[in-house]
């Protein structure tokens, strides 16, 4: 009984996150809102809301600590460069395309992984691995063309965020092991929200809100994108981990841009044809294809879909 109170936990993740690209998406398309704009305020609030409840859950040294140590360097790197790229990437593919694409290009970063693992190695990829950077290719290519080898279905630009969100998402699940490892997975996000939010705010100051159609709608999307979006699951996941194994929720992760897509089209009248729906399957069947691979290790990096799903709890 417990083990399925996990699995719902997770699909429950899955699905909030999914449906906040869409949410997204409506406030960028319909009611004039920047992707700059909604990222540094998710990650700041969100971050803030995080450490505050490590602060009154535990020791609130515990959340300073990491600052006396020489780890502060890395979190900032992990903030900027790992917290902020992919969340900043994956909004700009959503205001450019829509949530459905961009939520589909972003499952190709365990791909990226995999075969940056095998580069760094030197050796060949696994039947496995080939089968999943096969299979995520001719996902893409029916994703991004409609099976048209001629034409893009989403704007240049869409892509480009897109696959480097893909990219950034990679780095991001690479390279926090450390701080992980020390200092735990609600401290080394909670502060990498509160880096990045911050980092962009100096870019992007929260005060800049022209053309923003505000009321009561945008508001709650706003707050859904911020609780629902980000920290909600990422209690569930983490809570889930308490019942079942890391692995087991590799699976389930394919609820995330298959809810994402269904969204997108039913609410948003996003066109999808068939080529496209053949091509999100095959994207998310790489979940399932990596989840049979055996772990691959390399130090305390542990490169499966498992990765995909730790990295989306973290942010």
């Amino acid at each position: 009984m417990l083990r399925y109170k996990g699995f719902l936990m997770v699909l429950i993740a899955a699905v909030l996150w999914g449906l906040s690209g869409t949410v997204a998406q409506h406030l960028f398309h319909n009611a004039g809102f920047q992707h700059g704009w909604l990222v540094m305020v998710r990650l700041v609030i969100s971050g803030v809301l995080l450490l505050s409840v490590i602060s009154f859950s535990s020791a609130q040294e515990s959340v300073w600590r990491v600052w006396k140590s020489s780890d502060r360097w890395q979190l900032v790197i992990f903030g900027l460069a790992g917290m902020l790229g992919v969340q900043y990437t994956y909004f700009a593919a959503i205001e450019a395309g829509n949530a459905a694409t961009a939520t589909l290009l972003q499952y190709l970063g365990p791909v990226l992984l995999t075969c940056y693992i095998a580069l760094r190695l030197l050796r060949m990829p696994s039947g496995l691995e080939l089968a999943a950077v096969s299979l995520s290719l001719l996902g893409t290519f029916f994703l991004v063309t409609g099976g048209n080898p001629g034409s893009l279905t989403i704007s240049q630009k869409a892509l480009f965020w897109g696959l480097l969100s893909a990219a950034c998402l990679a780095f991001y699940t690479l390279y926090p092991t450390r701080l992980l490892k020390r200092w735990g997975a609600a401290v080394t996000v909670g502060w990498g929200m509160v880096i990045g939010g911050v980092g962009l705010g100096l870019i992007v100051p929260p005060w800049q809100v022209d053309g923003q159609q505000w009321n009561w709608e945008s508001f709650l999307f706003v707050l859904f994108v911020i609780l629902f979006g980000t920290l909600v699951p990422f209690y569930l996941y983490l809570a889930s981990l308490s019942y079942i194994r890391p692995g087991e929720t590799a699976l389930l992760a394919s609820a995330e841009p298959l809810t994402a897509a269904v969204a997108a089209v039913l609410w948003l009248d996003v066109p999808f044809g068939p080529f496209e729906w053949i091509g999100s399957i095959c994207i998310m069947g790489t979940v399932v294809v990596l989840s049979r691979q055996k772990e691959q290790k390399e130090g305390n990096v542990t490169v499966t879909a498992d990765s995909m799903e730790e990295a989306k709890s973290r942010g």
